[in-house]
């Protein structure tokens, strides 16, 4: 077996990347205590996070956006309003109901930015409506903002407003102007009492407390007011209130939602903004008539002044004058003059309607205040269409601008089709004007015709028929604006939102979604499983250090010939002074295994072991005083010689000291009889290596090392070299062709793989032969050395089985948890 030549290695020794999963499974069954340790640990944050964490619930309401046609509006109605389309409307509707001038409305309605609150398990719960009391806040002084301020109730009439201030300044805002100001407190506790509909006037709570309707107060309850800042409270909702299409097939109707803490606030939040929402849509499509209702009262007023005058005239001429009869003839003239009259002051009104309107259109930027055409008696389509158009437009640009910026592309296309359509109303109206000059020119011939016929009558009748026309024709005007009127504010009166609600949110019991506990728990397992296995994973990837004996097979064709368990002692003489010991056992088991390779050497003479390692503190040292001893104790002259002269160890265990050695020997100082010290163990002897010399490495090469080998052959049955590290120096070389079998040290847990290269390439060269690993700091689990369930043959793995036959290291519970936390 020692002699076996391996002229190929494995993917290990030719420096190939593999990645050991069989070796990181054991690697996680080894450590499975911590995997499960890490699963109850994010279990038990999954529990806390579910009892924590307050019911999450979503709730929804239907409302519809139509074209909705006034019952009063008919084609024989004079004063035609157009109010466009569904067409646009959805987006406008969805944009509005996220806009802050919307939300404001509705958190001003509910005052939103007041919460109630009692004290739950884990966290105050906000209990809305159901607080047995409302607090009536004076808004035109500061609320603290963000601070739970108590209410506690004495008796049914009777309660104590309490609370507690780390300092002395805090943040308060005046509800009416939403301005936030700084507000004085008094540091530490604090407590008054009250009564229900006593003023509270404090530096931090200004308002009435009093009793809700349909609620009973209990004394000793408690309760918590806060306030929260209105522009947060306001951005919370504008982007918590969620805005959907229903469905394709029902494009027209939209699906409101909201989630939150307390299902009742959600309700009335919904409800309230869709009241609000229906209130501002029918002020807007109303905007129309009440500009036409405010021209129509403007123009009755100036009417009812003229026939008051013109009564007040007709009246004083009836004083002054006797009644008398004016012929048949003469009253139709001064009839037909009257109705001519009439039209010429019908004329001139739509006149001055356009001349007023073309002003307006070149001088104003706001074209929502326009006043119908048709309240003048306007009929012309074009002119009707092109000022609805302009109104429509303005509206909508008017509702963007809370929304959209000023300088956005809609503004841009919104401000172009306005400019269009009111060029051609300007060039309409100047058509129509030039229609209506020529028609008053030719009124006016008409009339001069009819006036030269009454000029034939006596004075005072002319007086009267003319007094009697102007009276007339104001009273025809005024009946005229009057029934305009009235039309115009049935109209406005029977008018109808485009907004209406299908389905108001209600709360039935359901709407909960979350927190979703499984899904919690679910995670937490998940977590608590692949976060340790993520770490052992990396831990495994940046771990180069040599854990058992399965990894040293895939590193090296050098064969394993015994394994060391961990002992603690105070000196390396456990094989003497601990014979029954588990380390002591497999020592002689290297012993045997060493003995078959060594009886292979046909050489006469003592045999010589070489014992070396990569690094020091690997067990060099440990195991060449222990080989030696288990050869000696077996009845073997065997003499330990100490070849590490750059960092020499073995005098101490033997209590000699290191005052003469091989260096003394070496360079001549001494003979080798005067540097051997016999020990107390028999059949035992010990050359330190002596004082540390200059030139270690040329000392080993000295002739004298070649000859004392070769004399303490004939003398001795076994020779052990301890030697330096051989990835340190390159002194252990030197001395390879001294030794019969060559033992290189391996310490589970602490020598590095990369430490193999070495020692492997040496042995695939042939450099090294009959070498061997020791595997010290051996610990036996079933998880490792899966490829060595049957060993080497010679005495593997007796140095850890057999506990019933050998002394043990009985450890108490603090040292087994203690070796538990450093295996994690």
């Amino acid at each position: 077996m020692a002699e076996q030549d391996y002229d190929d290695v494995d993917s290990g020794e030719n420096g190939s990347i593999n990645f050991d999963f069989k070796g990181f499974l054991f690697k996680v069954l080894n450590l499975w205590k911590f995997v499960l340790v890490c699963i109850g640990l994010a279990l038990i944050i999954a529990y806390f996070i579910n009892v924590r964490k307050q019911n999450v619930y979503k709730l929804d309401s239907l409302i519809s956006v139509e074209s909705d046609q006034n019952p009063f509006f008919t084609a024989n109605t004079s004063i035609s309003f157009n109010w466009g389309g569904v067409s646009g409307k959805m987006g406008k509707t969805i944009t509005t109901l996220q806009t802050r001038t919307h939300n404001e409305k509705v958190v001003d309605s509910l005052k939103s930015y007041m919460n109630y609150f009692i004290e739950g398990k884990y966290n105050k719960i906000d209990v809305y409506k159901d607080a047995p009391f409302v607090f009536e806040l004076d808004k035109s002084k500061p609320q603290l903002l963000g601070h739970y301020i108590g209410i506690r109730f004495l008796t049914v009439t009777s309660f104590e407003v309490f609370t507690e201030f780390e300092g002395d300044k805090g943040s308060g805002q005046m509800y009416d102007s939403k301005e936030r100001i700084p507000v004085s407190l008094p540091v530490g506790p604090f407590a008054k009492e009250f009564q229900l509909g006593q003023v509270i006037d404090l530096p931090f709570l200004h308002g009435i407390i009093r009793e809700r309707d349909e609620r009973t107060i209990k004394p000793d309850s408690e309760y918590y007011l806060q306030f929260t800042n209105y522009d947060g409270v306001v951005d919370g909702y504008k982007r918590g209130i969620g805005v959907r299409p229903n469905s394709n097939s029902s494009a027209s109707v939209l699906v409101l939602s909201l989630t939150g803490f307390n299902k009742s606030k959600i309700v009335d939040y919904l409800n309230t903004t869709s009241v609000i929402l229906s209130k501002s849509e029918l002020e807007r499509k109303n905007l129309y008539a009440t500009n036409t209702i405010k021209f129509i009262d403007s123009s009755l007023a100036a009417v009812n002044a003229s026939l008051k005058d013109f009564g007040d005239e007709m009246n004083s001429f009836r004083k002054k004058n006797k009644v008398f009869d004016v012929s048949i003839e003469m009253t139709d003239v001064s009839n037909k003059l009257r109705a001519f009259e009439s039209q010429q002051e019908a004329e001139q009104t739509k006149l001055n309607y356009l001349e007023a309107l073309e002003t307006y259109l070149r001088t104003k930027t706001d074209y929502t205040g326009i006043a119908a055409p048709s309240s003048v008696g306007i009929q012309e389509g074009n002119i009707m269409s092109s000022v609805s158009k302009i109104t429509a437009l303005a509206i909508e640009r008017q509702s963007m601008e809370y929304t959209t910026r000023e300088t956005s592309d809609i503004f841009k296309d919104i401000d172009r089709r306005i400019d269009a359509e009111k060029n051609v109303l300007l060039e309409t109206i100047a058509a129509t004007k030039t229609t209506i000059r020529g028609l008053l020119k030719s009124l006016q011939g008409s009339m001069a015709t009819l006036e030269a016929k009454l000029r034939g009558l006596p004075e005072d009748q002319q007086e009267f028929l003319k007094i009697q026309r102007k009276l007339d024709i104001s009273q025809e005007a005024y009946n005229i604006y009057m029934d305009k009127r009235s039309e115009a504010a049935i109209v406005k009166a029977a008018n109808v939102s485009d907004i209406s609600i299908i389905d108001e949110a209600k709360d039935i019991g359901g709407g909960f979604i979350g927190p979703n506990k499984s899904l919690n728990y679910i995670m937490g397992l998940m977590l608590g499983f692949f976060i340790p296995m993520f770490l052992i994973f990396v831990v495994f990837l940046l771990d180069h250090t040599i854990h058992g004996s399965d990894e040293i097979e895939r590193l090296s064709k050098i064969p394993i010939i015994g394994l060391i368990g961990k002992y603690r002692y105070h000196n390396n003489l456990v094989v003497f002074e601990k014979p029954k010991s588990a380390v002591a056992e497999s020592f002689r088991a290297i012993r045997s295994s060493l003995q078959f390779t060594l009886n292979k050497n046909p050489k006469e003479g003592g045999r010589t072991i070489m014992v070396t390692s990569s690094v020091s503190g690997e067990g060099k040292t440990f195991t060449s005083i222990n080989i030696a001893t288990v050869y000696a104790l077996s009845g073997k002259k065997t003499i330990l010689l100490g070849l590490d002269l750059r960092k020499p160890k073995i005098f101490d265990d033997f209590e000699i000291t290191n005052d003469n050695g091989m260096v003394n020997y070496l360079i001549g100082e001494k003979p080798f009889s005067e540097v051997i010290n016999h020990t107390h163990i028999d059949n035992l002897v010990v050359v330190p290596a002596g004082p540390i010399p200059p030139n270690p490495s040329e000392l080993l090469m000295s002739p004298l090392l070649t000859t004392l080998i070769a004399e303490l052959r004939e003398t001795y049955d076994i020779i052990v070299l301890d030697t330096p590290p051989l990835g340190l120096v390159t002194d252990a070389f030197e001395l390879v062709k001294y030794a019969d079998t060559s033992i290189f040290m391996i310490r589970l847990d602490y020598t590095k793989k990369g430490m193999l290269q070495l020692i492997n390439a040496k042995y695939r060269n042939g450099e090294i032969k009959n070498i061997h690993f020791i595997l010290n700091f051996y610990k036996h689990k079933t998880n490792h050395n899966y490829g060595y369930g049957y060993g080497y043959g010679y005495g593997y793995g007796y140095g850890v089985y057999g506990n019933a036959y050998h002394e043990t290291d009985n450890k108490g519970i603090v040292k087994k948890v203690k070796a538990f936390l450093k295996r994690i």
